[in-house]
């Protein structure tokens, strides 16, 4: 049973920094490896976070199987500290979404993360249909994420929100300014609002003004304290700060998370073994770094974020 209730799982994740773990596969099959998994949940819960997403998409929810998911997101609850929320991931069809809600909730899970339907389009009145569904199967607190197929509209947030109290936040994955715009100045402090582009540190100061308190950080994987200190300085709108952690390690990252399709998920594996903290390889469909790519990142990790606390 959650530890938390719908409403104090919203403030509790909307107050801090945000950690999607990767989910570690053993090298000589890619079967899940539950013992280090276990081991990276507790070295990231040492750190101040707002909360944990167990195979979640840095975690290649889309690689795992339905009964992976509830083993995995079963191990970050047990390896977590009492008090850090731990949140699994739902998605594909409606009636699949709501048996992975289902399966959250046996492994004691604290929330959910909607991912969108799979493959087909829908309408708005469809996704509304589909958020609520999974809302009413459930007592967790849900995060409806928008990209992709599922690119919510603010009625269709405002109208489920208004029969689903336990829709507590919204995970921005679109980029589109002004239907965020929209959905903040109409659902207000009514949701959480996460910031959930790829490398997120590139959009969270002026996330920030539209109310998107916090986000997903993947660098966090690797780089703990230079994702909290960006962190801080972002909730404290020090711009001088920001634009130096931009200029010196998070744009020439993109620049090579960019080179390859799914090399936002790569990259961060690379960086994990980069700094000493390895979690085995990506599932096919994706494609692991090249050794001369890891090269680069680990000199760039060590140029541009040896020094998390900026000069």
């Amino acid at each position: 049973m959650s530890s938390f209730t719908p409403s104090e799982l919203g403030a509790r994740i909307g107050s801090g920094l945000l950690s999607f773990p990767v989910t570690h596969f053993k090298a000589a099959d890619l079967a899940f490896d539950e013992q280090a998994y276990r081991a990276n949940i507790e070295r990231l819960a040492e750190h101040e976070v707002g909360g944990l997403f167990a195979a979640g998409g840095t975690g290649e929810f889309f690689s795992l199987t339905a009964a992976e998911t509830e083993q995995v997101v079963t191990a970050a609850v047990q390896a977590a500290p009492e008090g850090t929320p731990i949140l699994a991931p739902a998605g594909y069809g409606t009636r699949t979404a709501i048996e992975y809600a289902q399966a959250a909730e046996r492994a004691g899970a604290d929330g959910l993360l909607l991912f969108p339907p799979y493959l087909t389009e829908a309408s708005q009145d469809g996704l509304a249909e589909h958020v609520e569904a999974v809302c009413k199967a459930t007592d967790l607190g849900v995060i409806a994420y928008g990209r992709a197929n599922a690119k919510y509209s603010a009625d269709t947030l405002a109208r489920v929100a208004e029969s689903c109290p336990n829709l507590i936040g919204y995970k921005d994955g679109v980029g589109d300014i002004d239907a965020m715009t929209r959905i903040y100045t109409r659902l207000g402090d009514r949701f959480t609002y996460v910031g959930g582009l790829p490398t997120a540190e590139m959009y969270a100061l002026p996330y920030l003004e539209l109310g998107v308190t916090t986000y997903s950080s993947a660098i966090f994987n690797f780089l703990p304290e230079f994702a909290l200190d960006f962190y801080a300085a972002v909730r404290g709108r020090d711009h001088v700060t920001v634009l130096k952690h931009l200029r010196d390690f998070v744009l020439p990252y993109t620049e090579l998370r960019n080179r390859k399709a799914g090399y936002a998920v790569s990259i961060v594996k690379a960086g994990m073994t980069a700094t000493g903290h390895p979690a085995g390889p990506v599932r096919p469909p994706l494609t692991d770094l090249t050794e001369a790519e890891l090269a680069e990142l680990s000199a760039l990790i060590g140029a541009g974020a040896s020094s998390p606390c900026g000069d």
